[in-house]
């Protein structure tokens, strides 16, 4: 009997029997697939990949970690020092370039663009010139970094770890998933503190649910990885834990969506010596069964943020939750 044969047709039994279906089954996808945008940042790449798991366009960037599709028809997207927006014949329409690292993207309703600027430590919104129109400077309480001994000054106050995705909410308010901080901050408009929600492992996303609860997505910094739903009162309501999926580990849980049926998908980022180890990205249903995988590995690097272009919605008017 062909061992190969056996092995597959007892991981196709075994996830039946959990409810899901198996990544290790086929090279590219498991389950139904989506047509999605996603961020690939080892891969300095973003992409628009087909239902059918194929790559349909892709657009080379530097390390991008946030991805959104306009309603235009455009990519907006962080390219690791600044932020574009490029259209399907690969034309950049906005550009914003910083002094420093940049990892959070937003397109607002009034045509300006959100954006978290990492090392430098601010929020800040720009507008479609590239004027800087608001400026909130999270770390304005603290000195310049030194230059240490034979080194360069490192840039801004923030350091590389400072914060990794944010958005700007419909009644004003910013989220921010400060990953060295091992928290989420809620600032109000001003910038003053009004929520911070403990996140160990530290946090790489967070959104905000119609509901009002918390999605965060958590790394793999000092405990294991994790994707928790908090409710405005602290409690968590939902956890997703790195070892409870049956034959997948969450290596690096990065961008997050939920799904109108509530279904969550999540990035999978296979960086830090994890390569080939899991599937990029991970659809489970709130039982926590699998409904999809992609793990097309010579496609992407790593996946860092995802949007699903199959899923109805404005991601200008808050209509997507990602």
């Amino acid at each position: 009997m062909n061992r190969k044969w056996l092995a597959g047709v007892l991981a196709a039994v075994a996830a039946a029997a959990f409810g899901g279906v198996d990544w290790k089954s086929d090279p590219v996808q498991s389950g139904k697939g989506h047509r999605f945008a996603v961020a690939d940042y080892s891969g300095h790449k973003v992409c628009i990949v087909g239902t059918d798991g194929k790559v349909e366009w892709e657009y080379p960037t530097g390390t991008v970690n946030d991805i959104w599709m306009l309603p235009n028809g455009n990519l907006l997207f962080n390219t690791g020092t600044g932020v574009q927006e490029v259209t399907p014949e690969k034309e950049v329409v906005f550009e914003y370039k910083s002094k420093g690292e940049v990892y959070a993207c937003q397109r607002l309703p009034n045509g300006n663009t959100f954006i978290g600027e990492c090392s430098d430590g601010n929020l800040i919104e720009v507008d479609p010139s590239g004027k800087i129109v608001k400026k909130i400077e999270l770390l304005a309480h603290l000195p310049e970094p030194a230059a240490g001994k034979g080194k360069k000054k490192p840039k801004g106050k923030g350091g590389h770890a400072f914060m990794r995705n944010a958005r700007k909410l419909p009644n004003g308010n910013y989220l921010v998933a400060l990953y060295g901080g091992k928290k989420v901050v809620e600032y109000d408009p001003d910038g003053t503190v009004l929520r911070e929600i403990p996140a160990s492992g530290c946090p790489h996303s967070a959104v905000r649910l119609p509901n009002g609860n918390t999605l965060i997505a958590c790394g793999d910094k000092d405990t294991k990885n994790k994707v928790m739903e908090v409710d405005p009162a602290g409690k968590v309501v939902w956890k997703l834990d790195q070892d409870e999926l049956p034959g997948i580990t969450l290596y690096f849980a990065t961008g997050l969506q939920r799904l109108p049926n509530g279904n969550t998908v999540l990035t999978n980022w296979l960086g830090h010596g994890k390569a080939r180890k899991s599937a990029h990205i991970i659809e489970v249903t709130p039982e926590k069964q699998v409904v999809w995988t992609y793990q097309d590995f010579d496609a992407l690097v790593t996946a860092s943020s995802i949007q699903l272009l199959d899923v109805p919605g404005d991601a200008v008017q808050g209509e997507i939750w990602h």
